[in-house]
């Protein structure tokens, strides 16, 4: 697919990298954002599976000069791209998995044809790519799955899913921030806080790019850790590995 800029009312540009979604096309994406730079007016740049919204000022950046930069971000993308995956930040999350914390394993290993260590231990093996951050702030989409581990959503969602959830749905997993409605399969938790406004200038744990990684706990480090979380002495810099 061509490139094409759309426009999102009078103070934002979209890039269209594609229709689909897919590592390579969302390491484009993400290669187009890093490619941007410098750029007077903008307030925000949001990148999704398949496309880059630039938000701008237009009292002090024309649309032009906006869809300019994002131009040559494009092309520029299709050298960038292959290094992509070395610049975004790598971390280390500890899960604990199954029981009441991961109601789903359970479901998940009967329906893979696998045991839940089986299924843990795969998805433990995993670097996942932040793919967008979307649904909820902090929310990551993560990916990619392998085949056998690629189940539809629940057919019916839950009214509330508990805050920290790791789950999986389609060829993607997800950390949820809070308790939300959630349509996903819960196969653990993770005691670590994933949107923290205490951090003004990375709210986010996790930014779109970033790698990630799942670490498996026992019961009694998992409840370590988030007493810890509680008393607000769990640091993130523990979990960053790169």
């Amino acid at each position: 697919m061509k490139p094409r800029i759309l426009d999102l009312g009078d103070t934002a540009l979209t890039l269209e990298l594609g229709d689909r979604v897919g590592l390579a096309l969302n390491a484009r994406v993400l290669a187009s954002r890093d490619a941007l730079g410098e750029l007077r007016g903008i307030t925000d740049v949001v990148a999704t599976y398949r496309s880059l919204t630039v938000h701008f000022d237009p009292a002090i950046v024309d649309r032009e000069e906006v869809a300019a930069k994002l131009t040559r971000a494009a092309e520029s993308s299709f050298s960038r791209e292959a290094s992509l995956g070395t610049t975004g930040a790598q971390w280390r999350i500890p899960v604990l998995f199954g029981g009441a914390h991961g109601p789903d394993l359970a479901a998940v290993a009967h329906t893979t044809e696998r045991s839940e260590d089986a299924v843990v231990e795969a998805l433990c093996s995993l670097k996942l790519r932040v793919f967008m951050i979307g649904f909820l702030p902090g929310f990551p989409y993560l990916g990619e799955l392998p085949e056998w581990l690629r189940l539809p959503r629940l057919s019916t969602p839950r009214n509330a899913v508990p805050p920290h959830s790791v789950a999986i749905a389609g060829a993607q997993a997800a950390i949820y921030p809070w308790s939300s409605p959630g349509g996903w399969h819960l196969i653990g938790q993770t005691p670590l806080r994933m949107f923290d406004l205490a951090v003004p200038e990375r709210p986010a744990l996790l930014v779109a790019g970033d790698t990630v990684q799942f670490t498996p706990v026992n019961p009694d480090e998992f409840a370590r850790l988030a007493a810890a979380e509680k008393a607000g002495q769990l640091l993130r810099d523990q979990f960053f590995t790169s």
